[in-house]
């Protein structure tokens, strides 16, 4: 893996691993920019980001990245089928109201789609409601509920569900205990604490 010095960098090296050098890749929810600009120093993608907040937007510019201030359905839709070499959504698919529609136009306009997202079923999330009957509040979930984003949490087991039921295929997948940097390879609705997928239309 190559090195990473963001506090994100397991998850960040193993997607940057699964990106072909000089790639066009499209982020999704790109946020601050920092997966793009990784990409762009490590694997000399050619990428391109999308995001809602303008502030975000601002940052990415400011790092020399190109980005889209808008709805990410909208952008997509302005792309032939199989315009990127990759779609990455990376903490962002538990942000959407409607993930099942974005995860299929990613994939009409990408045959590769790398999909991160914190495991909502991990047991010390179970175990804080069913002892203190509240969510837990750690470097995830940092915000009061009363301030936070709005979410609509999965779990490792409902992802899996879902993408057999829709034939999608799963070409690997990487499941991270609760501390993001070691690899869970046991009963990962239980165990994992994020989980990193690279999926494809069967």
């Amino acid at each position: 893996m190559a090195k990473c010095k963001d506090k994100r960098s397991v998850d960040m090296q193993i997607m940057r691993d699964w990106v072909e050098p000089g790639s066009r890749v499209l982020d999704l929810g790109c946020g601050r920019g920092v997966l793009l600009e990784y990409l762009k120093q490590s694997r000399q993608t050619e990428g391109v980001g999308v995001d809602l907040s303008p502030e975000k937007i601002h940052d990415c510019v400011k790092r020399g990245l190109s980005a889209y201030l808008g709805d990410m359905m909208d952008f997509m839709g302005s792309f032939p089928d199989n315009h990127f070499d990759r779609v990455i959504c990376s903490r962002t698919l538990q942000e959407l109201d409607s993930p099942s529609k974005v995860i299929m136009e990613a994939l009409r306009v990408s045959q590769n789609l790398t999909i991160g997202f914190v495991n909502f079923a991990y047991w010390k999330n179970r175990l804080s409601m069913l002892v203190n009957g509240r969510r837990l509040e750690n470097e995830v979930y940092p915000a009061d509920w009363a301030e936070s984003r709005r979410g609509n949490p999965l779990s490792v087991r409902q992802f899996e569900s879902y993408c057999r039921h829709q034939n999608f295929h799963i070409a690997r997948k990487v499941y991270l205990r609760g501390d993001w940097k070691r690899e869970s390879t046991i009963i990962p609705n239980w165990l994992s604490g994020y989980a990193i997928y690279d999926l494809s239309a069967s």
